[in-house]
């Protein structure tokens, strides 16, 4: 939708900090239905957050890297405040399963990963949804003139996306059996958009590919495995996914590869106005 969610990171660390705080806190920190209770919790504020950078961007006509740029900083604080500025622990078995435990001898993340991956391309391939969001990010004005809600779709977006980043810091935070609302989901916002870069998916708006991203995420993830074995110190992880990114978007950049092909032949413009100029001198002598 023409759009850089940049809020992603600080949405992970709220969820996180959320969820741990509420089982932290609990009569019965490891029951099921405090944990089902504070993923309940994480993903609803995520969604009212969504809410907020849909609004600013549908119905305000704030730029999407300004007003996502806004809850970036924001929430980074607000997550602070959560957790006093400590890291939260918790002891629970059923809130550990949803990123560090295994169901079916397969890891419950990858499978609720999978879930989410299976649900959305029902909605966007299965349905007219998918060619909606695409023609909004294609034409927003168009699309409005022939009747499409432009603006609830975008918040709609929005709402998801905050809603997936929640869920991801749910799994962060599960993982460790904490939340540090300082670290948790540090700069993965550079993540999600070299992962959709990577896909295919076009900045410009009006095309994606979630097959594409899911092949991006784990580029990335191989990208970063590969750094780490060689010994390279992981500060130095970040100057590479730049780098990746720079290079993608160059190649997406119609103007890059028009000045590319122009380098690489420059003798046939010259040839045919050569040719030009030889018929204009018979027609004109």
């Amino acid at each position: 939708t023409r759009g850089i969610d940049l809020s992603v990171g600080s949405t992970v660390a709220i969820a996180g900090a959320l969820a741990c705080e509420h089982i932290a806190t609990a009569e019965d920190p490891g029951s099921l239905g405090t944990v089902l209770s504070a993923v309940a919790v994480a993903v609803g504020v995520a969604a009212a957050i969504g809410l907020v950078n849909g609004f600013l961007v549908a119905r305000l006509g704030v730029q999407p890297i300004v007003a996502t740029l806004v809850l970036m900083v924001a929430g980074r604080g607000v997550a602070q405040l959560i957790t006093d500025g400590q890291i939260i622990s918790v002891s629970s078995s059923a809130y550990k399963m949803i990123g560090g435990g295994y169901w079916l001898t397969l890891p419950f993340a990858v499978l609720l990963a999978a879930a989410l991956i299976a649900v959305a391309s029902l909605v966007t391939r299965r349905t007219a949804l998918g060619m909606l969001i695409e023609s909004v990010g294609g034409n927003p004005v168009a699309s409005r003139l022939v009747g499409i809600r432009a603006g609830g779709i975008l918040v709609m977006v929005y709402v998801a996306s905050a809603v997936c980043a929640a869920v991801a810091g749910l799994m962060i935070s599960s993982n460790v059996s904490s939340a540090d609302g300082n670290n948790a989901g540090l700069w993965i916002e550079l993540d999600a958009i070299l992962a959709v870069v990577i896909g295919g998916t076009a900045l410009t708006g009006g095309r994606f590919s979630l097959g594409g991203t899911v092949l991006g995420a784990l580029i990335i993830q191989t990208l970063s495995t590969t750094i780490y074995t060689l010994g390279v110190p992981p500060e130095t992880t970040l100057v590479f996914k730049a780098l990746v990114v720079i290079v993608v978007c160059l190649v997406q950049s119609s103007a890059f590869r028009a000045r590319l092909s122009r380098r690489r032949g420059p003798a046939a413009p010259a040839t045919a106005a050569g040719d030009g100029g030889a018929r204009k001198q018979e027609v004109h002598p």
